[in-house]
């Protein structure tokens, strides 16, 4: 995975990170299931609950792992207050896994640091587990993401008085700019794999501290953060399919800018090994599910099908809207900025309802519901999901309509 070099105190341009001959663990022969039903989701849960894996949320699950995490530098940091949001394999269910670049994030308060996200072997499929801002840094599955975050906790720095100080050891800082730093040795592992648990995954498990930070308050990604997984997502070259685990932008200096301050990747965490043919994409039917709804006879791009196939707010997927097309370059960028806003909205949407529900999930758990009280539970979540989504497919149907070309009335003919 990504292991940290030494570095001296002064800004330097060798990579954090040394290259091992790691390959990623097999684990591209299942197939792909996305969501989980009410009962399944359940058993999870209370499996999580007993230190398997403890986090905000969890978002959607598939049967084969991601990719090796890919090696690269990290840029510089582009100012004080910036904390870095190290880059994982995120999934859509039409093009597969996709590269979300590390970058600099500013924390959206003072003292709040980040938990990222992670990949984990939940017994039948691979479930990420969103990260989050929060006092202190969680379990993100034992995952050397690098630049500090060696797997355990975060050694790349620390608030300090209202300032965060950055760990130069680890960090990319200029520090004729940015003067609270310290250099301090960081102990770390020589791994590249991506995920938690399954074959060849890391063998992690919360300890009781690290569930009980989960539970602290926290908040889920910001929105630059968000806008920025929308921007890897729509750009075809972070695709694993497309750059075999080695993307062009591994990292960015500022969250959703792909141009400058860009970092490529000086090579690939292992062996890219792509998934089998017979994968399934997306929200396609699987015979082992047959009994629980599917989404295969609604197209991602019929909104107004969503709503009934989805029983909890963990199972939705982020909205894809028609890329614009006018002929105008300027009028094209607009609209296109337009759909990035309200996808946005929409994700965020997505995660505020998914942790009201996970909290009721643990509740429940808590308070040992019966099976009365957890079907009424669950029938309200298929409500309260079932609304959320019927809102945001007429927010996009209005906004396809007003980016709609307008065509010219007919010109009335003279009469003979």
């Amino acid at each position: 995975m990504l292991t940290p070099i030494r570095r001296s105190s002064v800004p330097v341009s060798v990579s954090p990170y040394r290259v091992t001959e790691e390959e990623q663990a097999e684990g591209s022969t299942m197939h792909t299931r996305i969501g989980i039903r009410s009962l399944l989701f359940s058993f999870v849960l209370l499996m999580f609950s007993h230190g398997a894996f403890s986090q905000i949320g969890i978002g959607i699950s598939v049967n084969f792992g991601p990719p090796a995490l890919p090696v690269y530098e990290q840029p510089i940091c582009p100012a004080d207050g910036y904390l870095w949001t190290p880059g994982y394999w995120s999934y859509d269910d039409q093009d597969g896994y996709f590269w979300v670049p590390g970058t600099w994030v500013e924390a959206p308060q003072v003292g709040f640091l980040w938990t990222p996200g992670y990949w984990g072997w939940g017994g039948s499929a691979f479930l990420f587990h969103e990260g989050y801002w929060g006092e202190h840094v969680g379990f993100y599955g034992g995952i050397n993401y690098g630049f500090g975050y060696g797997g355990v906790g975060y050694e790349g720095g620390r608030w300090d008085g209202g300032h965060f100080s950055y760990n130069t050891y680890v960090n990319h800082v200029n520090t004729s700019i940015i003067h609270n730093t310290y250099n301090t040795t960081v102990n770390v592992s020589e791994t590249h794999v991506s995920y938690n648990g399954g074959t060849g995954g890391i063998e992690a498990r919360a300890t009781a501290q690290q569930e009980s930070y989960a539970h602290e308050r926290h908040v889920g990604p910001v929105e630059a953060q968000t806008q920025h997984v929308q921007q890897a997502r729509s750009t075809p070259e972070l695709r694993a399919s497309a750059n075999q685990g080695r993307p062009p932008i591994a990292a960015t200096a500022k969250a959703g800018d792909f141009k400058t301050g860009v970092v490529a990747s000086r090579q690939a965490g292992g062996e890219y090994k792509a998934p089998p043919a017979t994968a399934a994409r997306g929200n396609e039917a699987h015979p082992e599910s047959a009994a629980r709804p599917t989404t295969e006879s609604h197209p991602e791009t019929t909104s107004e099908a969503r709503p009934a196939a989805n029983n909890h707010a963990s199972e939705l997927q982020a909205h894809k809207f028609t890329p614009p097309n006018t002929g105008n370059a300027a009028t094209d960028k607009k609209y296109q900025q337009q759909q990035d806003k309200l996808a946005a909205k929409q994700t965020q949407d997505h995660q505020k309802l998914q942790q009201q529900q996970e909290k009721e999930h643990q509740q429940a758990t808590a308070k040992n519901y019966n099976d009365t009280q957890k079907q009424q539970m669950e029938q309200r979540h298929t409500q309260q999901t079932q609304q959320v989504e019927q809102k945001h497919a007429t927010q996009q149907k209005q906004m396809e309509q007003k980016q709609a070309p307008r065509q010219a009335a007919p010109k009335a003919q003279k009469p003979r």
